[in-house]
Formats: C-alpha cells, sequence, structure tokens
C-alpha cells in the first residue's frame, strides 16, 4: 500500500484518489494502469521504498519520460496531417490524377525521412557557432532518449513543408522530378531556415533566434518557406493546359470529390493540435492556452473568409471555408504560445481574409494553384509571422520585435525562394519538371504509374507495358 501511495503522491494525483483503498477502488487501479501504461509510473526499483527515499533523479526520469512521450503522440499526430493533405489535394485534383497526388504525399514521408535523418536534421539542429548552420548530427547520432523523440518529431515537420508543393503544381509534374525536389527540401532548403530560426543552443543559437525572432511552431519556418518553394516550382512549371485563355481569361478547372477535401481539411486540423502543443517539447501549463488558441485561429479563420464572401456578394464556397479555416491555422502556428486568445482569434480572422483576396490576386495574376497553396501557408505564414509582433501578450506592437519579425519574413523569401528557383530550375533542365502534354492529357495516374483510382471510368485500357498491347 504505500508504494501505491509513493506513486500517486509524485503523479500529483494524491488528493484526487483515496490511497488507502487503492485496492479496493476499481478506478483507482484503472487510473494506476493508465499510468503504468502512460510511462510516468515509477521503475521497478521504487516499490516498497518510502517517500523519502524518492530521489530527484526519479523524479527528474518522470519528466524526461513525460516530455517523451509529448513528442512522440504529437509527433505521430503531425504524421497524420500527411493524410489530410492527401484527402484534400486529391480531392481538389481531377479523377484522372488522383492516385498520383496520393503517391507525392505519401512518398514525401518516405522519402524525406531518411534524409531528414542523416543530413537535414544535422544541418537543422546541430552545433551553430557562426549561427548559419549546424556542423554537430550530420547522421543524427542520437545520444539521449529525448534525442530520438526530438528528430521523429521534427522529421514530421520537414515532410509537412515539403509537401506543400505538391497540391500546388498537382496534375503536371512528373514523379521523378517532384521526389527529387521534395528530398532537397526536406534535406537541405527547409532545415538551413530552420537553423536560423531554432537551430543552436542557448549559448551558440541561430543568427534570427539571437536577434529574437519568434515562430513557435513554424508559421515562416515550415509554412511560409513551404510556400516559397511552391511559388517558385508553379514559375518553372506553369499552369495546367487550358487554365487561362489566349487572352489570359480564367477558366476554372474543377476538383473531383468534395468529401474527400473535406475530411482532409478535418484531419489537418486535428493534426495542427499535435503539430503546435507538441512544439513545446515538454509538459507544461502553456499547454491549454497553445491548443485553444490553435483552435480560435482555425475556426476564425473560416469565419473570416465567409464574412468577406458576404461582403462581397460571392457565394459561399466549401473550398474557399475549409482553405481559409486551415489559413487561420497557419496563421496563428507562429504565435500560439505568447498571444491571449482574443488576439489569436483576430489573427485567424485576418488569416481567412488574406486568403480569399490572395486566391484572387494570384488567379489574376495567371498562377495555377491547384489547392491554393500559396494562399494557405505562404500568406497564412507571412501573417502569422507579422503579427507575433503585433500580439505578442504584454508587449504588442513593439516596432522592435516588429522588425525582427519583418526581417525573418525577409529572409524566408530571400532563401526560400531563391534557393528553391534555383534548384528547380537546375532540376528541369536534368530532368523536366512538366508532365508532356499528352500525359497531362490523359492524367498522370494512367502515364506515371499506370493505376487508376476510379477504373470504372477509365476508357483507356491499361495495357502498355505489360506485353499484351
Amino acid at each position: 500500500m504505500q508504494s501505491f501511495s509513493i506513486l500517486f503522491k509524485t503523479a500529483g494525483l494524491a488528493r484526487l484518489l483515496p490511497v488507502p483503498s487503492l485496492l479496493k477502488n476499481i478506478q483507482g487501479l484503472i487510473a494506476y494502469c493508465f499510468l503504468c501504461l502512460a510511462g510516468l509510473s515509477l521503475p521497478a526499483m521504487v516499490w516498497g521504498q518510502s517517500s523519502a527515499q524518492i530521489t530527484q533523479a526519479d523524479l527528474q526520469n518522470l519528466r524526461s519520460n513525460a516530455d517523451l512521450l509529448l513528442l512522440v503522440v504529437c509527433g505521430a499526430l503531425v504524421f497524420f496531417m500527411q493524410a489530410g493533405f492527401s484527402f484534400l489535394e486529391a480531392g481538389m485534383a481531377r479523377a484522372k490524377n488522383s492516385v498520383n497526388v496520393l503517391m507525392k504525399n505519401y512518398i514525401d514521408m518516405c522519402a524525406g525521412a531518411p534524409i531528414f535523418y542523416f543530413l537535414g536534421y544535422g544541418l537543422m539542429f546541430g552545433v551553430n557557432e557562426t549561427g548559419w548552420l549546424g556542423t554537430s548530427f550530420l547522421g543524427a547520432q542520437p545520444n539521449t532518449t529525448i534525442s530520438y523523440g526530438h528528430i521523429f518529431f521534427q522529421m514530421m515537420f520537414a515532410a509537412t513543408s515539403a509537401t506543400i508543393v505538391s497540391g500546388a503544381i498537382a496534375e503536371r509534374a512528373q514523379f521523378p522530378a517532384y521526389i527529387i525536389g521534395s528530398m532537397l527540401i526536406s534535406g537541405i532548403i527547409y532545415p538551413v531556415f530552420g537553423a536560423w530560426a531554432w537551430g543552436g543552443t542557448e549559448s551558440s543559437p541561430g543568427w534570427l533566434r539571437e536577434l529574437g525572432f519568434i515562430d513557435f511552431s513554424g508559421s515562416s519556418v515550415v509554412h511560409a518557406i513551404g510556400g516559397w518553394a511552391s511559388l517558385a516550382a508553379l514559375l518553372v512549371i506553369g499552369p495546367r493546359l487550358g487554365r487561362f485563355g489566349p487572352n489570359g481569361e480564367v477558366r476554372q478547372i474543377l476538383g473531383h470529390n468534395l468529401s474527400m477535401v473535406s475530411l482532409g481539411a478535418f484531419i489537418l486540423w486535428v493534426g495542427w493540435f499535435g503539430f503546435n502543443v507538441g512544439s513545446s517539447g515538454v509538459l507544461s501549463k502553456d499547454l491549454g492556452k497553445i491548443a485553444l488558441n490553435t483552435h480560435l485561429g482555425g475556426a476564425c479563420g473560416a469565419l473570416g473568409a465567409i464574412l468577406l464572401l458576404l461582403a462581397m456578394r460571392r457565394k459561399i464556397l466549401l473550398t474557399a471555408t475549409l482553405n481559409a479555416s486551415i489559413a487561420g491555422l497557419v496563421s496563428v502556428t507562429a504565435g500560439c504560445q505568447v498571444m491571449a486568445p482574443e488576439f489569436a482569434a483576430i489573427t485567424g480572422l485576418l488569416g481567412g481574409f488574406l486568403y480569399v483576396l490572395s486566391a484572387d490576386l494570384l488567379e489574376a495574376l495567371g498562377i495555377d494553384d491547384v489547392v491554393g497553396a500559396l494562399s494557405v501557408h505562404l500568406m497564412g505564414g507571412i501573417w502569422g509571422t507579422l503579427a507575433v509582433g503585433l500580439f505578442k501578450q504584454g508587449d504588442m506592437f513593439n516596432p522592435n520585435q516588429i522588425s525582427v519579425q519583418a526581417l525573418g519574413i525577409l529572409m524566408s523569401f530571400v532563401w526560400g525562394f531563391g534557393a528553391s528557383y534555383l534548384m528547380y530550375r537546375l532540376l528541369d533542365k536534368v530532368i523536366p519538371l512538366r508532365a508532356s502534354a499528352l500525359d497531362e492529357q490523359r492524367g498522370l495516374d494512367y502515364s506515371e504509374h499506370h493505376e487508376v483510382g476510379y477504373p470504372e471510368f477509365q476508357k483507356t485500357p491499361l495495357t502498355r507495358g505489360t506485353g499484351n498491347e
């Protein structure tokens, strides 16, 4: 009985459960089992010890295990976001390209994981004496238990940044060229900017971090970098066949399954709690505030788009509402830890406004973004990063903070767009980024993968390359 008392006093639950009668209390027994499964129970050696014998090391071990559990669970939620991207992007594409979109999102994670492990993590989080690049952990080489969890969690962020490009250039990119570009984003482009904003240690931080740049979960580091890479890819690859007329008139190409789009948006929203809450890295009193601000940002993003569409006397589109909610989530990601909830709501609301306006602008400029990735991730990332300087709790509208945030936005453009544009231009010389006109007309499911998502509608026999032509 004494051992149970030790356990619950350590876990802070002694006031909630009647410990002396624990063995007779089924509820308490279930709670104890849950704590054991969650990794919060004391080591076996503590069994039978008195409370005086519990050392500081035991308590520290408990806290480390709890922090590790947070990283792993939240990392799994961020991994689940890849399913959200897959559904949303596939639904917004035409049926003949659905398999191709799903494959790209799936392989983003598979191809990005090893290159981030062996190269990207070290560049981003290694010892950063210059403030520009990490020089240790190349090949990762985790040296503590918590390091494994941190690498796992950050690996999911790298894949998220890379996969933003997938939806933007959907329906006309060759699969091999796309995957090479995705790997270079995960292994180099994303980690380098991450090293500036997040990398290093307290004694040798990245140069933006040292200036006081704040981007808690990645409005700029993850989303704006992915957005700038998407813009670069779009400029290299060009619009889809028939998207714009010879005189610049806009022609709509509708997605094939809005139910998939809705499901994808719901999954992304759920995963975003792991995205933002997990960025704390530790169990702390801020987790509730982070989760609340995240939810308010997404909800108010959708409301912002609806209000603006009503004011413009336009139809309230499902696709615009869903994308605006994601734009709100992106917008609040940078400041979800440092903003009061009411300002997180304002940030999300304005993110929804900006989504609608920027989508119209990009279409007018002749940029063919299939899923609205630029309006969601790039515009939301820029605005969210700036909003930290405006709405930081206890230090609102600080000119110094605003200027540091603006510098971070500028550098994300210089590096994110510049490096990506150079990469895609060079890649296009070696392996053409764009599929042929014939393959684009047939659909990339057929030409790239020899499979189709909806075979009952496929009119061309899938016999090419089988010896049965």
